[in-house]
């Protein structure tokens, strides 16, 4: 183990959703691995059942993959015959940027549970008080939400012309953005935070804005993305588009070494390309393909090559959206996408050399998220944009 786990591993999407709300009804054991995917959750006593043995608060600092061993933060030596990467990321901090003030009281990140307890206690502590999100992705919007449901006056900030720009097209952001406005979310566009006030506690008072702004702040939480953590294995595998290069059974240059999750550049056999996916999903898919491969080596047979299909969901307020495929293209939106709807279901879709080769959908139903999906899978040819604006949901239900 890279990181340093204090706990049986777990699901983190969990953590910036209902683990913050305000009643915390998401608490370990409640998602323990592999819970989030209707799989058996693994409590820590399943581990010893199975014969793995668990080495929580250990930190490797050391890999030596040629001679197989690993070596930990006390000195103690692990060898291995065969070793399965799955390091993660760590969360990009403002303080790698020496910006001034951002190693204040009451600025948080999210990656661990620890994180979230220490985010659970400052709600508490400052509670109807100002918090200010810094970033407009996943966890600027899904923390947003969270922070607004425990009666703060929230701010989210992000350079970006309209949130989630990775994913979202200015058509799907601007339902978001307009119904977090509704929900009382202060939405500012187009600056980033460049410095931060403290208090005589050290805690943090304002935050300053690029623009000149200053906004009071009693919380501040910090989402501007990650890092795959790859540093240990420098020089010793051959990496590709930030992260550890692998083949479809997810094996690394190195013999007996296999990389999965965050830190894996993959074959995308649906495009013919090769990428890196840092979501729950693939971390899930990736790894069972990885160890079904070194099971299958070890037994000298062959499975199938990984063939995955890109998903990325969120859930906050009473809103959400699935996405499968891939978002390139010319695009369309269907359905109702005014924020102020009440039944606010709409989606989009993306289309490409006379294909779709994506899809979104917000409030869908699992029948609904699974025509999608396939959607995406199939590829299907269509017309034109116009007929798939007319045909919405339809068009998917007929593939």
């Amino acid at each position: 183990m890279y990181r340093y786990v204090q706990v049986a591993p777990y699901e983190r999407p969990a953590l910036s959703k209902a683990y913050l709300f305000p009643e915390g009804t998401a608490r370990l054991p409640g998602f323990h691995v592999c819970v989030g995917s209707g799989g058996e959750r693994l409590l820590p006593e399943w581990y010893k059942e199975k014969g793995i043995e668990l080495f929580l608060s250990t930190e490797i600092v050391k890999a030596d993959l040629f001679a197989k061993s690993l070596t930990s933060a006390t000195g103690e030596i692990f060898k291995f015959d065969v070793l399965l990467i799955a390091t993660g990321s760590a969360v990009i901090r403002l303080t790698d940027f020496g910006v001034q003030g951002a190693d204040a009281k009451n600025i948080f990140y999210l990656r661990e549970i620890d994180d979230a307890d220490k985010l659970v206690e400052a709600i508490k502590a400052k509670k109807n008080g100002k918090a200010v999100v810094v970033g407009g992705g996943y966890i600027g919007l899904e923390l947003s939400a969270a922070l607004r449901i425990n009666n703060l006056d929230v701010t989210m900030v992000y350079p970006e012309p309209w949130c989630m720009p990775r994913l979202f097209t200015a058509d799907i952001a601007k339902f978001y953005e307009g119904y977090y406005a509704n929900k009382g979310v202060n939405i500012i566009k187009g600056t980033v935070a460049v410095g931060f006030g403290l208090n005589d506690n050290g805690e943090v008072k304002d935050v300053q804005l690029k623009d000149g702004r200053v906004l009071e702040a009693d919380i501040v939480v910090v989402g501007v993305g990650g890092r795959p953590l790859t540093t240990l294995f420098k020089g010793q595998v051959q990496e590709e588009k930030g992260g550890i290069k692998t083949d479809a059974f997810f094996k690394t240059s190195v013999p007996d070494v296999y990389a999965a999750g965050d830190v894996a550049t993959f074959p995308m056999k649906l495009y013919g390309d090769v990428r890196r996916v840092e979501h729950v999903d693939h971390a899930r898919k990736s790894a069972e393909q990885a160890v079904k491969a070194i099971k299958a080596s070890e037994a000298g047979k062959s499975i199938e090559e990984y063939d995955y299909l890109p998903y990325f969901y969120s859930r906050s307020f009473d809103l959400s959206w699935q996405f499968y495929g891939d978002n390139v293209g010319e695009t369309v939106v269907f359905g109702d996408n005014d924020p102020a709807s009440s039944s606010h279901k709409f989606g989009t879709y993306w289309m490409k050399d006379g294909k779709v080769v994506g899809a979104f959908l917000e409030s869908g139903t699992p029948e609904e998220n699974k025509a999608i999906a396939k959607v995406a899978r199939v590829q299907p040819a269509a017309e034109s944009l116009d007929q798939l604006s007319k045909e919405g949901l339809g068009f998917a239900s007929k593939i």
